[in-house]
């Protein structure tokens, strides 16, 4: 695959997501047949011109002579990542914008070749006169939707560019150690003998930070179990609910399974753990899981959103809620997320959170703990949803002053929001 096919395949993935509303991850996984490389080249042209799409889209449009909207959605696509190209890559800008003339006709749209090289000229030629008047709107400069960018700065004015900032950088490649089989120390130095760099991190036990991203496949002990791919600030959920040996345990929403795994590395001994998801597909993935880190728990397909959807099991003594959420907190992971959320959709998350977190609750034995987690940093979704329920739950309990982490420039983690519950025993 060369140059322009590379473009072309990014264009299209772009044009998947931006107009079809599809994730990048679904688009990327099922839309290409290259190989290796290849896949990586236009998986890092997507979600580069994804992360930035939101500052480059206006910037295009402000040189076009009609509606964005009246072009088809892969010309538009195209336009906005060979724009990322010119800015963001190393390409030479008149090598780029002769690609993307090429690529037109492997779009099956070549009338619109002309098109393209005229507004990706004049792109070239004006876009830093255009970034200096774009960019004094703080959505725009840092490529966030603008009601995500208003709320945040509603909810943290003093953290907001710094939060906005963060979701355009590189998220680190972290592991989890199973530290019932190995240690951080040896499993660093089984990284360093194969050349790859680690870090440990301080405040997070089983965490081991690579100084630069490698393909699982290159770590050291992954097949076998003892290292795991996981942000540090994910690895607190179980950290936090902390079971023990003996203990009933429910992972409710459990995929991909990596919560699972460290919830029976940690317990200190058996653990009678239900692993519960909606989807079939994404349980496969927590069996994979477990499978590979030579751990066992029971898995069920259930709904969680019906009414009585664990009535069949008995009290369970802990409880993790990875509750579905907006994902705001891992959008330098996952750009598409800025394309893909809309205000309306946090409403509609707390309703649902709300929902889920009921339903588990009535499932937790009297002094059992609960811990409540969400991968966002948006109030609605995380201290709002713990306020209300526990206004209405008269056996709840906060166990501990929650927990908040900013996904910053600097932050070591991706943004998560954890409440530790207890349920009170009867009067």
């Amino acid at each position: 695959m060369n140059g322009t096919a590379a473009l072309a395949a990014a264009a299209r993935a772009v044009a998947c997501v931006a107009h079809e509303h599809r994730s990048a991850d679904d688009v990327l996984d099922t839309g290409s047949a290259a190989g290796g490389a290849e896949r990586a080249a236009v998986r890092a042209i997507t979600l580069g011109t994804l992360r930035w799409y939101l500052r480059l889209a206006p910037a295009i449009g402000r040189l076009l002579t009609r509606p964005a909207a009246a072009l088809a959605p892969t010309v538009h696509a195209l336009l906005v990542t060979a724009a990322h190209q010119v800015v963001y890559s190393r390409n030479a800008p008149q090598g780029v914008v002769d690609a993307a003339v090429d690529a037109t006709r492997m779009l099956g749209a070549a009338r619109a070749s002309g098109f393209v090289n005229a507004v990706l000229r004049r792109f070239v030629r004006e876009h830093e006169a255009l970034f200096a008047v774009l960019d004094a709107d703080r959505a725009v400069r840092h490529a966030h939707p603008r009601w995500f960018a208003d709320q945040l700065a509603r909810e943290q004015p003093q953290r907001v560019d710094d939060v906005l900032a963060g979701g355009n950088e590189r998220a680190p490649m972290t592991l989890r150690v199973d530290l019932a089989r190995t240690t951080v120390a040896d499993a660093q130095a089984a990284c360093l003998a194969r050349g790859i760099g680690a870090q440990p991190l301080a405040d997070f036990p089983a965490a081991l930070v690579l100084d630069a991203p490698v393909a699982v496949g290159e770590l050291p002990g992954f097949e076998s179990g003892l290292v795991s791919v996981q942000d540090a600030g994910a690895q607190l959920a179980a950290a936090l609910l902390a079971p023990r040996a003996g203990e009933r345990v429910l992972d409710a929403c459990a995929a991909p399974g990596g919560k699972s795994g460290h919830l029976l590395e940690i317990a200190g001994g058996e653990i009678d753990l239900l692993a519960v998801d909606v989807d079939a597909q994404r349980l496969a993935r927590v069996e994979e899981n477990l499978v590979r880190l030579g751990r066992r728990a029971r898995l069920a397909r259930l709904d969680l959103r019906e009414p009585h959807a664990l009535a069949g099991e008995a009290p369970f003594d802990c409880i993790l809620l990875d509750a579905p959420c907006s994902a705001t907190g891992v959008i330098r992971r996952h750009p598409d997320i800025k394309l893909l959320r809309r205000a309306a959709d946090i409403p509609a998350f707390a309703r649902l959170q709300r929902t889920i977190l009921r339903e588990c609750f009535a499932r937790l034995a009297p002094g059992g703990r609960l811990v409540y987690a969400t991968c966002s940093v948006l109030g609605a979704e995380n201290g709002a949803v713990i306020e209300r329920f526990l206004a209405a739950t008269p056996a709840a309990r906060l166990e501990r002053p929650a927990l908040q982490l900013w996904p910053g420039v600097r932050a070591p983690t991706d943004g998560f929001y954890y409440a530790c519950l207890t349920k009170a025993a009867p009067t």
